[in-house]
């Protein structure tokens, strides 16, 4: 499954799975990065899975570059096993995520109706009625890559992207729905927001999510909003 291996500027190596996104792709991605983790090589520093791909940090005066492809061949002949037996295939875990589709959270909800000729409960039912498989974490730390939701709902990125979309905002774009995990610039249409907190730098483990999670959003009031978030924040 594994196309090709190649380095990464001069200390990351770049692993590419066959270049689509699936779900078994990204799936054989992450067993081999719990394996790699597993083996507890020296030398690794960082692992970064993305849809298609696995991205491996490492330090060339505690390992060389051939050396670690070689051991990283090794692993992923058993790591890649399809088998249900295999270890390294992940244990999913399911997370069920609170939204608030109302206003003030709504920024985009009003007009995203009108553009698909939907109504609001609609689009609301729609994104609260899948689950979601987190691809991968990128573009800011924690921001979180969901998919793939029902092409009713696909759309464009705003043309003009917000200067500061509010943490912990839900959108979408293209086929994919994600969280804004702080205060940034961003262009995703935003569906609403979740009183939790998704990335605190201040926890052990900063991120709420990780890939291969499962994830399905239920729809809250904006005084279940306010109780959550006070809750998540003691």
């Amino acid at each position: 499954m594994i196309k090709s291996i190649k380095l990464y500027g001069d200390q990351a190596i770049l692993i590419n799975f066959e270049q689509k996104i699936d779900p078994a792709i990204n799936a054989a991605v992450i067993a081999l990065k719990n394996a790699i983790e597993a083996a507890t090589i020296s030398g690794i520093t960082f692992m970064i899975p993305a849809y298609c791909s696995l991205t491996i940090g490492y330090n060339p005066a505690v390992i060389e570059y051939e050396i670690l492809v070689k051991v990283i061949k090794q692993i992923a002949a058993n790591a890649l096993d399809t088998n249900d037996s295999n270890p390294n295939q992940q244990k999913v875990r399911q997370l069920k995520i609170p939204v608030c589709y109302e206003l003030p959270y709504a920024l985009d909800l009003k007009e995203l109706s009108e553009t698909k000729n939907l109504p609001t409960e609609e689009i609301i039912s729609i994104h609260t009625s899948q689950t979601y498989k987190v691809y991968m974490l990128g573009f800011m730390p924690g921001f979180v890559f969901m998919g793939k939701i029902v092409s009713k709902l696909e759309c464009n990125r705003k043309v003009t992207p917000r200067l500061r979309v509010p943490a912990s905002s839900v959108g979408i774009a293209g086929f994919q729905t994600g969280i804004y995990p702080t205060a940034s610039p961003g262009g995703w249409q935003i569906l609403g927001r979740t009183p939790l907190k998704i990335f605190n730098p201040q926890k052990e483990n900063p991120f709420l999510f990780q890939a291969g999670d499962e994830v399905t959003f239920y729809s809250i009031t904006t005084d279940e909003f306010i109780k959550i978030e006070k809750e998540d924040n003691q």
